[in-house]
């Protein structure tokens, strides 16, 4: 009788040089191509249909190793499964299994990625990089995405939550952040145990309870007057930059990258675009006399470049120049910046111009979005008088208690 399986041998095998194929029973069949290379199939018949399954190269698989596939093949055969279907949901798995290997920050690198593009300021995304691999990578770096707990988010967050509590707040929420990505992409399931809401505040004191708000140091609204007749005594470009970012209320960095082409001399307004400003939203600010008689009186020559330029040509003031100022004038006390918390007070405490059009000057993001999304109006006519009370403000102080919008 013949033999059924385990016709071939290595002999055989060495011999045969024709193309086709030759059966060593069960299903399995050397195939030899016409280039003469040789490789294992499995050929099987489903539902009258002739299909057929590479095993592999003769070179990697023996003979008594395609013989064992092969026999894995008949008996999933046997329980009426397909064998190809099988070895594709097998390598799907594999694949699966590779990929919620990934490691933390290997996903937070891939959720950067994704994302920097959206990111309106490219400091963003330094912060997030720097951030990550300060507190973040040497105790989750290279663990598995899916092996993060709660117990390891706390793990970088605590010991810093009570001294560092901003940065630790940011880092909980980029950790939130990354992985919720994870998750989207199948990496990893269950809760987010970086979540704050019903979850991490249950374990860690709240924020109001820790955070110590550190205010920049502002000049009262009551010694404006005073400070800027000390500040005209000043010589340079600082100086005046600086009583111009004190009449605008504006941002130190807003106002050392001004370009004369941002300003409108005859209609008064300075426009702000979008991707200089905070909040990446063209700004307009009304300018006030003394803020006009400012720009008026600088140099000429440089108008194609900054309004205020700095020592290296083609280059703004640098953004020390301000701090440098007020050491100079022994105003150690006080920062730039402060000055718009300055006319903060002096609006609230001295006018009666609505909170918008005082937080509109300021170029503040409506914290309620709701209220945000309704919100057009960049209430730039009433603005206009609140910004020419102010420079009055700055140039003399007003007799009246109350200011009337």
């Amino acid at each position: 009788m013949a033999r059924q399986i385990g016709k071939l041998n290595n002999l055989i095998i060495s011999r045969a040089k024709k193309r086709g194929y030759l059966s060593d029973g069960g299903g399995l069949y050397l195939q030899i191509s016409e280039s003469g290379s040789k490789s294992w199939v499995f050929r099987f018949r489903d539902n009258g249909k002739l299909r057929e399954m590479g095993l592999g190269p003769f070179i990697t698989l023996s003979l008594s190793e395609a013989r064992d596939v092969a026999l894995n093949c008949r008996k999933l055969r046997l329980s009426g499964v397909d064998p190809i279907t099988a070895r594709q949901i097998s390598r799907t798995n594999e694949k699966l299994e590779a990929a919620k290997a990934m490691t933390f920050r290997q996903c937070a690198e891939a959720y950067i990625e994704a994302h920097k593009a959206s990111w309106s300021n490219p400091k963003h995304t330094a912060q997030w990089k720097a951030t990550l691999k300060t507190y973040v990578y040497n105790a989750l770096g290279e663990l598995p995405v899916k092996s993060i707990d709660v117990g390891l988010v706390l793990h970088v967050i605590e010991p810093i939550w009570a001294t560092k509590n901003e940065t630790a707040s940011r880092i909980r929420g980029r950790i939130e952040s990354i992985l919720d990505w994870a998750t989207a992409r199948g990496l990893r399931t269950g809760d987010n145990p970086a979540r704050w809401r019903g979850h991490l505040d249950n374990l860690l004191p709240a924020r109001s309870k820790v955070r110590k708000v550190e205010h920049h140091p502002a000049l009262p609204y009551s010694e404006i007057n005073s400070f800027i007749k000390a500040l005209r005594d000043q010589d340079g470009f600082s100086a005046r930059a600086l009583e111009f970012t004190i009449l605008a209320a504006s941002r130190t960095n807003e106002v050392l990258g001004a370009t004369w082409q941002e300003v409108d001399l005859e209609k008064a307004i300075w426009t702000i675009p979008g991707e200089r400003m905070k909040a990446g939203k063209e700004h307009r600010v009304p300018l006030s006399k003394p803020a006009i008689k400012i720009l008026s009186n600088l140099p000429t020559s440089q108008a194609q470049d900054f309004i205020f330029p700095g020592a290296r040509k083609g280059k703004s003031l640098s953004n020390m120049a301000f701090l440098t100022l007020l050491k100079r004038m022994n105003r150690k006390d006080i920062t730039a910046h402060g000055f718009r918390s300055t006319f903060r007070d002096w609006a609230a405490d001295k006018t009666n111009y609505d909170r918008d059009v005082v937080e509109q000057s300021l170029a503040h993001r409506l914290t309620n979005k709701v209220e945000a999304a309704y919100f057009r109006s960049d209430l730039f006519d009433k603005r206009r008088l609140l910004m020419d009370d102010w420079g009055s403000c700055c140039e003399e102080i007003i007799s009246a208690d109350v200011i009337q919008a």
